[in-house]
């Protein structure tokens, strides 16, 4: 086969081809490592060498467009140079070489049953080499105003903490909506012309889009050190400064990962997360289609076919004709674009109702979504006056989301009127098939999926409840004090800890969720015989070094990981707790000892002791071994490490997308499709969901990415 590539002395150099196959219409040559490589007819394999001998940790990549989607396949090199793209669908595929110290190979056409052996291009300077290092190590380059400044600087926002400064500026603040660091975020947008100084091109940049207003608002209360510090960032990149530390390539069991990637959705509007299975059973919906949350920018549910590798969508409806659009005040995006955006000018390029933040599959693989179904006024069933017995106990006027059920079998949409906000979903582990919530502000919601069927009645099949900790130490709910009010040891006391994520555990009945704010940490909700007038609520906050809750998730002996914006995947575990867990001094900070963290990889910003600048959004754990690293493995989106961080006995693994740069994760999901498939049948499922697609590799015109992650035995397996 001929190379294709540009007709420079490099390109002609940078790739050559056995002829072990009759499509290889490439000589013979001198022998090769990659020549020995066994394949099977759907594998390509080979292998990359340089001007030093073979390459060791390098990915190889492996994309076409010639299928119903867009599919890139990468695996990395073992410690001989080797490596086998497997299970390719019949297609032509560019096939190049990336890593670390390395420009990208020139690109060779093959299709599978091919050996392809290729030259690897040492990086001329290190600003080439920096090209291709993940945003954490550019982002670190950030500083950091000190410690000493705050309360004292008169740039920095009133009331604003080093540890608060920080959360805002990664996992609670600016990264909670896009991958910061990448080519696309270290530069500024030429379209945006010329700017007095890097605080105002930043002043500029954050009004972009229908999310400018929310972006401005953020930066502005922090004061002007926030445009100053990131245009200062700009600034010394634009000249030619680079990052101080260096990505290592992968090692151990990171060479054994494969990830494969389709485009689905479009080029404008962006997608939240995906479901690809049931949380408690992940047979469910084996080898079946993906369904993805596209939250404001959409109401076309997009829908992927990973076997077919065919990209549709089901356009979700709502109740009330009328119903207004879910942008403007109220919502964390707006109608219009407060600036024009560099990539779409002023275009409305967001347009929704249902707002689907979240979806889960049931056992009997329905979809549940949380999603809005009418306007944000509650029906009186959910007001005072009502007899319904949450409404009696806390009466709920308004809610901009609910939830939806969707029968991909009968294509059938059935909405589900809510008295509480929905966000994320949970199914517990009881005979009613609860569906728990998050999302409710100053109330955690639940539906009874098995009454809903049997009756129809949404408002019998539903209820809420108030955060209410039993302070007086009596076992029992009583009458208590508001949040706002001082703690009465003769009273229980109500909180305000809303639930972020939402996590029923399979231990002993009780749903945890994580919450965020100044003060943040997780909640344990046990629902008691009769909720909602038996349901009690712990608090326990994180404690230094610890900062910045986000998403959390717990393993089934009921310790919960939590994402957290100091840069740490936090566990906490109750069973540790030596303080009484109710009472008046039961108020969050009585259980420090349950709390252990795990840095995150990647270097951390200087000047504020060791620490990791990685900035993940959420954590989910691994029950079922859908990976292939055992039961009970936490992981965390690495969205700053473009890919998902795994912790194995301690040590944390990058689960790395090297291609396009930029993938960033909200969420992930496992599937086991064939549990006798070994490796195979096996893997996480995962969404690019930055808000803005067209900021990763590859620019305007790229679409989101649906991101399948496998774990071989080794490099070489097919």
């Amino acid at each position: 086969m001929k190379d294709r590539a540009p007709r420079t002395m490099a390109a002609r150099a940078a790739v050559a081809f056995t002829c072990l196959l009759p499509l290889v219409a490439a000589s013979c040559s001198s022998p090769n490592p990659g020549d020995s490589v066994p394949i099977d007819p759907d594998d390509i394999g080979g292998a990359v060498s340089g001007p030093n001998g073979p390459e060791a940790g390098v990915w190889v990549i492996a994309e076409t467009r010639e299928l119903g989607v867009r599919y890139i396949k990468s695996v990395v090199t073992d410690d001989q140079g080797r490596y086998v793209i497997p299970d390719l669908p019949a297609a032509q595929y560019d096939v190049w070489a990336r890593g670390y110290g390395l420009v990208d190979s020139a690109k060779a056409q093959a299709r599978p049953g091919a050996h392809v052996n290729i030259t690897a291009v040492p990086a001329p300077d290190e600003s080439a080499a920096a090209k291709y290092y993940p945003a954490i190590y550019w982002y670190s380059m950030l500083k950091i105003p000190s410690a000493d400044q705050f309360g004292a600087h008169p740039d920095i926002g009133k009331n604003f903490t080093q540890t608060r400064w920080l959360d805002a500026m990664k996992s609670n603040g600016c990264i909670g909506c896009h991958q910061l660091g990448q080519e696309s975020t270290r530069t500024i947008p030429k379209e945006f012309g010329t700017f007095a100084s890097g605080a105002d091109a930043w002043r500029r940049r954050v009004q972009s889009g229908q999310s400018g207003q929310m972006m401005l608002n953020q930066l502005t209360a922090m004061g002007p050190m926030a445009f100053q510090l990131y245009g200062d960032w700009t600034d010394r990149i634009a000249k030619g400064e680079l990052p101080r530390a260096k990505p290592q390539r992968p090692q151990g069991e990171e060479r054994n990962i494969v990830v494969t990637l389709r485009d689905w959705m479009n080029e404008k509007q962006y997608l939240h997360d995906l479901i690809a299975s049931d949380r408690r059973d992940p047979s469910v919906n084996a080898y079946g289609p993906l369904f993805g949350s596209p939250e404001y920018s959409s109401d076309d549910i997009p829908i992927l076919d990973p076997v077919k590798n065919i990209a549709t969508t089901f356009k979700a409806p709502v109740r009330d004709a009328d119903m207004p659009l879910s942008l403007g005040p109220g919502h964390a995006a707006g109608l219009d674009a407060l600036q024009p955006s560099a990539y779409w000018g002023n275009e409305r390029i967001w347009d929704t109702r249902v707002n689907n933040h979240n979806s889960m599959f049931g056992r009997d693989g329905r979809l549940w979504l949380a999603a809005a179904v009418r306007g944000p006024d509650n029906p009186p069933f959910c007001k005072a006056g009502s007899d319904h017995p949450s409404a009696k106990l806390f009466p709920m006027e308004r809610t901009n989301r609910h939830l939806a059920v969707f029968d991909p079998k009968t294509q059938k949409y059935t909405f589900v009127d809510t008295c509480f906000g929905t966000h994320h979903l949970q199914f517990g582990y009881d005979a009613n098939e609860t569906l728990w919530t998050s999302g409710g502000g100053p109330v955690v919601g639940w539906l009874n999926t098995k009454v809903l069927d049997e009756t129809g009645d949404a408002a019998k099949s539903q209820g809420w409840t108030a955060l209410v900790l039993d302070t007086n130490g009596n076992g029992k709910r009583d009458a208590y004090v508001e949040p706002d009010q001082p703690v009465n040891p003769a009273r229980d006391k109500r909180i305000q800890a809303g639930f972020y994520a939402v996590m029923p555990s399979p231990v002993d009945g009780s749903v945890w969720g994580s919450f965020r704010g100044a003060t943040s940490g997780v909640v344990r909700l046990d629902p008691g015989p009769n909720p909602p007038a038996t349901a009690l609520a712990e608090v326990y906050n994180v404690p230094a070094p610890g900062f910045g809750v986000r998403g959390a998730d717990v393993d089934k002996q009921g310790v919960v990981w939590v994402s957290l914006a100091s840069g740490h995947l936090g566990s906490f575990d109750r069973r540790k707790c030596k303080a009484p867990l109710n009472g008046p001094k039961a108020t969050g900070d009585h259980c420090p000892e349950g709390w252990s963290f795990h840095q995150y990889p990647g270097p951390g910003f200087e000047g504020i002791g060791e620490n990791s600048a990685e900035s993940s959004y959420y954590t989910w754990v691994d029950q079922h071994d859908t990976f292939g690293l055992g039961e009970d493995v936490p992981m965390s989106t690495g969205n700053l490490n473009d890919g998902l961080i795994a912790m194995k006995d301690g040590r944390m693994l990058v689960l790395r997308v090297p291609y396009p740069m930029g993938f960033y994760a909200k969420g992930f999901d496992g599937r086991i499709d064939d549990a006798s498939a070994g490796w195979k049948g096996r893997g996480l499922w995962a969404a690019n969901g930055d808000r803005t697609p067209w900021l990763i590799e590859g620019g305007k015109g790229s679409k989101p990415l649906a991101a399948h992650f496998q774990l071989r035995p080794d490099p070489l397996a097919k």
